[in-house]
């Protein structure tokens, strides 16, 4: 017919991306405006400065349970005494000590917890569990 309006039967193929861009647009602005107040509400502290600032020296102690339940400390068999006396030694220095703790798999829960009860006696605060990454 003349003059009267072609149907198009194909499907729309294209996306329409307008909506998504407003979203975006929409949020980025409300990101940005959030943004200055989070930084308008804290608090600036000018930090004195100093010619020998204090550097914090760390040791690290290497705690290994085996299997029979044997305790060794940085590769050398010990007690709960010695590794206590090794941590208060430690500590008595002015060092922060943190423990990496390897137990074997077969090792009791209890003796691993037991463990960690004689660092945390001792002051020790941060501990690490080594594992063994699957493969």
């Amino acid at each position: 017919m003349a003059g009267g309006a072609e149907q198009d039967d194909e499907a729309i193929t294209g996306i329409n991306v307008t909506p998504l861009v407003d979203i975006t647009l929409v949020l980025l602005i409300i990101f940005m405006v959030t943004a200055t107040y989070i930084v308008k509400e804290t608090i600036e502290v000018e930090l004195p400065r100093a010619a020998h600032g204090g550097e914090t020296v760390q040791r690290t102690l290497a705690v290994v349970l085996n299997r029979e339940g044997r305790l060794f400390l940085n590769g050398v068999e010990t007690d709960d005494a010695g590794l206590l006396r090794t941590v208060q030694d430690v500590r008595s220095k002015g060092e922060d000590v943190q423990a990496i703790i390897g137990a074997d798999k077969s090792a009791t829960h209890g003796a691993v917890t037991h463990i960690l009860d004689v660092l945390k006696g001792a002051g020790v605060v941060k501990f690490a569990i080594q594992i063994e990454a699957e493969k």
